[in-house]
């Protein structure tokens, strides 16, 4: 028996069980691709849902890691762009798709929209991590055939790649003029812990995780 080579062996084989541990171990991640509704626009990074949310569940003793990706401004195609490298980046087992809002405003191409969002499920599922997708309502600004071929987007492209929808938060906080900023379409800082509040519970239903 050759002794070295058998030391040598072992050696590999206890750091191929401390690898094989350690990811095991490895907290799943949640990726929030979203624009200023996610971000916490004109407010402390700190005081958004998401990082409030993140509080939560670490305090909770939950080892899911929530990164948020969301920018201000974004649209779909602008989401689109970034999702590579933040997929890439972050290796993340649920992505939550927050996006649509900025597009609706500006009016833009309602088949644009869906092929941006169809694109990112895909993107999304090429990894192996499951797309999360969330309704996204606008005002009424370019009239009422817009406004529902817009909200239709979501659930045609939820059942049509089998996953799931989640509800849009902002209907429960726009109808409150005390959890809105002065522009009528961002929450404000009252407004963040509610939403952390109800995007955990809603969540919670899709992400099983200890």
């Amino acid at each position: 028996m050759n002794f070295k080579n058998t030391f040598y062996s072992h050696v590999f084989f206890l750091l191929l069980l401390v690898l094989c541990s350690a990811r095991a171990a490895a907290a799943d991640t949640l990726l929030i691709l979203g624009d200023s509704l996610s971000a916490g626009y004109r407010l402390p990074v700190e005081q958004s849902w998401p990082a409030l949310m993140a509080k939560q569940w670490q305090q909770a003793g939950k080892k899911t890691v929530i990164i948020n990706g969301s920018i201000s401004g974004n649209t779909v195609a602008q989401g689109l762009e970034r999702l590579p490298e933040l997929l890439k980046q972050h290796n993340p087992k649920w992505v939550l798709i927050a996006l649509g809002a900025n597009d609706g405003l500006r009016g833009f191409p309602i088949q644009n929209i869906e092929q941006d969002l169809q694109q990112s499920i895909h993107l999304i599922k090429q990894t192996g991590a499951q797309p999360l997708l969330m309704q996204v309502r606008i005002s009424p600004n370019y009239g009422k055939r817009y406004t529902e071929s817009f909200a239709k987007i979501y659930p045609t492209l939820a059942e049509r790649n089998q996953i799931p929808l989640l509800p849009f938060f902002m209907e429960h906080v726009a109808i409150k003029p005390e959890w809105m900023q002065d522009d009528g379409l961002h929450p404000n800082q009252a407004a963040q812990p509610f939403i952390a509040d109800w995007m955990s519970n809603t969540l919670s239903t899709y992400i099983n995780s200890p």
